[in-house]
C-alpha cells in the first residue's frame, strides 16, 4: 500500500513538472513553427532580398524619458513618440532636455509621420521643438491630439502642423509601413500601443502601459487583438521596462478610489490633494469622492487646468456642470466644502504645492485645518524635493497623507506578471526592452529569459544604436547622432558641458572680477585694479584679503612690464593664472577669476 502511495505521489510530482515547463516548451515549438512558416514564405513569394527594417532609438534607452524611436525601411521613416526629459541636479539653469535629432534633418525627405503613443510629456513634450526643424504629420487619438495641439499653439506652429485624429483600432498606411492603433492602458486616457507592419514582419511597440482587468473609464487593453498578432507573427516586441525590477502585477487604479473615499468620509478640514496633472483617471476618482461627500472643487497649477479643461471637453472626466469652482471663491464656501486639486506632487521648485508649503501662494493659505494628500509617488531623483515639501506641509500644522501612509498612488507601469503576459500573447521572435534605465533593461531582459526568448535574440542597445531586422536574422549595426539637447529660456541647445562647466564653478566656488584700465604704449596701470566678489567672500569682512589682491595685481603687472609681454591676451591669461594661485594659497579655494582690462 505504502508503495503504491508513493509511486502515487511521484506521479504527480511529476506531472507538475511538467506543466511548470510545457509552457517554455510549447513558446519554443510555436516559435519554431512560426520561423519555419516564416522561411517557407519567404521562398514561395519572394524571388529577391528584402531590405532590413532599421530600429533606431533617438533617446529613452538608458534614462527615464526623452522617449522617441525610428523605424525606418528603405525610404520611409516612421517617429514613435518624440517627448522629452527633466533636467538632473547637474544641469543648473537648464529648464529641460531634448533630443538630438540631427539624423531626422539629415533625412527629413524619408519621414511620413510621427506616431503617438499617449500624452505625457516624456513623449510628447519635444514635439514642438522637433517641429521647427523638421515638420511632419502628427497621428493621434483624441486627448493626445488636444494636448500636443495646446503646446503648438503656445509655440504658434499649430497652423503649419498636419495633425491627425486617430480612433483605436484603426490603421494608417504610410506606403511600406503601416502602423495599427492598439487600445492599451495607462494611467492617461487614450493611451495606445502600435502594431507597425512592415515587409520583413510586424513590430509591436507597446508604448507605456499596464494591466489594468478594471480600467476606471472601462476601456481595457486589446489583449485580443494583441493574441491575433502573436498567431500571425510577431518579429519583434519593443516593451516598457519601467517597472521591470517589481516582482508581481501593478495595483489596478480603481484600488485608489475606496482609499479617497476613506479619507474624505467624516473629514471635517479642508482637503487638498497633489497629483500629477496628466493623470486624468486620478482625478476622475477625486471628482468621484467629492461629488460623494458633497465638496466642491477649485483647481490650482497652469498645467492641471489645461489638462482638466482638455478631458472635460472630449467627456473624459464625468462631473456635474456645477462642481467645479474658481479658486478665487473658496473663500466663500467652509472647509468641510472643498477639495483642491493641485499640481506639485514631485516638489517642483515653482509648482502649487510647494508654494503653498512655502507661504507663497496668491490664492490658498494653508493651516491646520488642511488635509493635504500627495496622491504620487517621488519620481527617482525627486525624493529629496518631495520630503522638504511634506516638512514645510508638517510645520504649518498641516496633516499630510502620502504614499508611505497609504495606498492613495498606484503606478501605470507594468510589472513583470504584466510584461510576461505581453510576451506570452505576442510570442515575438526579437525582443527589445525600452523606456528604462540600464539596471531596468536588464531586469526586463531576464524575464524575456525566462519566457523563453534565446538570449541571442534579445537587444541592450543604446541611444543612437541601430538594430536591423528581417525574417531570418537580428543584429546591431552602425550608430547615428544622438545625445541630449539642452533647453534654457529661449534658448535651444546654446547650453553645453562648457557653460554648464562654468555655472557649477560659479555655483560651488564663486567669482573674482577683476577690473583696471592700462595704457597700451607703457603698459602701466591708469586706472584701478578694483577688486568685485561675488559668492566668494563678504567684501566688508574680508578687506584685508582684497587689498592684498590688489597689491599682488600690481606686482604681476610690473613684472609683466619687465618681461616685455605686450600682447594683450597673454596679460589678461598670465593675470588670470597668477591671480589664481595667489588667491588659492591664501584661501584654498579656487573661484572663478575674470579680469577685465580696459585698453587707454
Amino acid at each position: 500500500m505504502e508503495e503504491k502511495q508513493k509511486g502515487t505521489f511521484a506521479s504527480k510530482d511529476r506531472s507538475a513538472n511538467a506543466k511548470k515547463t510545457s509552457y517554455k516548451r510549447n513558446y519554443r515549438k510555436e516559435n519554431t513553427r512560426r520561423e519555419t512558416s516564416r522561411k517557407n514564405k519567404s521562398i514561395l513569394d519572394f524571388n529577391f532580398k528584402k531590405s532590413n527594417l532599421k530600429i533606431i532609438a533617438l533617446g529613452g534607452l538608458d534614462e527615464i524619458g526623452k522617449n522617441i524611436t525610428v523605424f525606418e525601411y528603405e525610404d520611409e521613416i516612421i517617429l514613435v513618440d518624440c517627448g522629452l526629459e527633466f533636467p538632473e541636479d547637474d544641469m543648473l539653469g537648464v529648464d529641460l532636455v531634448i533630443p538630438d535629432v540631427t539624423y531626422l534633418i539629415k533625412n527629413k525627405e524619408k519621414i511620413k509621420g510621427l506616431v503617438i503613443t499617449h500624452g505625457h510629456e516624456d513623449h510628447i513634450g519635444s514635439i514642438p521643438y522637433v517641429l521647427a526643424q523638421v515638420n511632419m504629420p502628427i497621428y493621434a487619438t483624441r486627448l493626445t491630439a488636444k494636448l500636443i495641439e495646446h503646446k503648438l499653439e503656445e509655440q504658434h506652429l499649430s497652423k503649419t502642423t498636419e495633425m491627425h485624429i486617430v480612433e483605436q483600432g484603426e490603421t494608417v498606411n504610410f506606403g511600406k509601413m503601416k502602423v495599427e492603433f492598439i487600445r492599451s492602458s495607462h494611467s492617461i486616457p487614450d493611451a495606445v500601443m502600435f502594431a507597425i507592419h512592415t515587409p520583413v514582419g510586424t513590430v509591436i511597440h507597446t508604448g507605456d502601459f499596464k494591466v489594468d482587468y478594471t480600467p476606471i473609464d472601462g476601456q481595457m487593453m486589446d489583449l485580443g487583438r494583441l493574441a491575433e498578432l502573436g498567431n500571425e507573427g510577431v518579429l519583434a516586441l519593443l516593451s516598457d521596462s519601467t517597472n521591470a525590477e517589481r516582482k508581481g502585477f501593478t495595483m489596478s487604479e480603481k484600488s485608489v478610489g475606496p482609499v479617497l473615499d476613506s479619507l474624505f468620509e467624516g473629514c471635517k478640514k479642508r482637503i487638498v490633494v497633489a497629483t500629477f496633472a496628466s493623470n486624468v483617471h486620478r482625478v476622475q476618482q477625486i471628482v468621484n469622492s467629492a461629488v460623494k461627500f458633497g465638496r466642491k472643487i477649485a483647481v490650482s497649477g497652469r498645467s492641471m487646468m489645461n489638462m482638466i479643461d482638455a478631458a472635460r471637453d472630449l467627456n473624459y472626466i464625468d462631473a456635474p456642470d456645477n462642481l467645479f469652482i474658481d479658486i478665487d471663491l473658496i473663500k466663500n464656501y467652509k472647509d468641510d466644502q472643498l477639495v483642491i486639486i493641485t499640481t506639485g506632487s514631485q516638489g517642483e521648485t515653482m509648482s502649487a504645492l510647494t508654494r503653498m508649503a512655502n507661504g507663497e501662494h496668491k490664492k490658498v493659505t494653508l493651516t491646520g485645518n488642511d488635509l493635504v494628500i500627495i496622491s504620487a509617488n517621488p519620481i527617482p531623483g525627486n525624493e529629496k524635493a518631495v520630503s522638504k515639501v511634506i516638512d514645510k506641509l508638517l510645520k504649518i500644522g498641516a496633516e499630510v497623507v502620502y504614499s508611505a501612509l497609504a495606498d492613495v498612488h498606484v503606478s501605470g507601469h507594468a510589472c513583470q506578471e504584466e510584461q510576461k503576459l505581453i510576451m506570452a500573447l505576442t510570442k515575438p521572435k526579437y525582443f527589445i526592452p525600452v523606456h528604462g534605465e540600464y539596471r531596468q533593461l536588464m531586469a526586463h531582459r531576464d524575464t524575456a529569459i525566462e519566457m523563453g526568448i534565446p538570449k541571442e535574440n534579445i537587444f541592450i542597445s543604446n541611444n543612437g544604436r541601430e538594430i536591423e531586422l528581417n525574417e531570418n536574422e537580428g543584429k546591431l549595426t552602425g550608430t547615428v547622432p544622438s545625445g541630449r539637447v539642452m533647453v534654457d529660456g529661449l534658448g535651444v541647445g546654446d547650453v553645453g558641458s562648457i557653460v554648464l562647466r562654468d555655472r557649477q564653478h560659479l555655483s560651488q566656488d564663486g567669482l573674482i572680477v577683476i577690473v583696471m584700465t592700462m595704457d597700451n604704449k607703457t603698459g602701466e596701470i591708469v586706472a584701478g585694479p578694483d577688486v568685485i566678489s561675488r559668492g566668494f567672500v563678504y567684501v566688508r569682512e574680508s578687506e584685508n584679503l582684497m587689498e592684498q589682491v590688489k597689491s599682488f595685481i600690481r606686482e604681476e603687472i610690473r613684472d609683466i612690464e619687465n618681461r616685455h609681454i605686450t600682447d594683450w591676451s597673454v596679460i589678461k591669461s598670465t593675470l588670470k593664472d597668477d591671480v589664481r594661485d595667489f588667491v588659492f594659497d591664501r584661501t584654498k579655494r579656487n573661484p572663478m577669476i575674470l579680469p577685465i582690462i580696459m585698453e587707454l
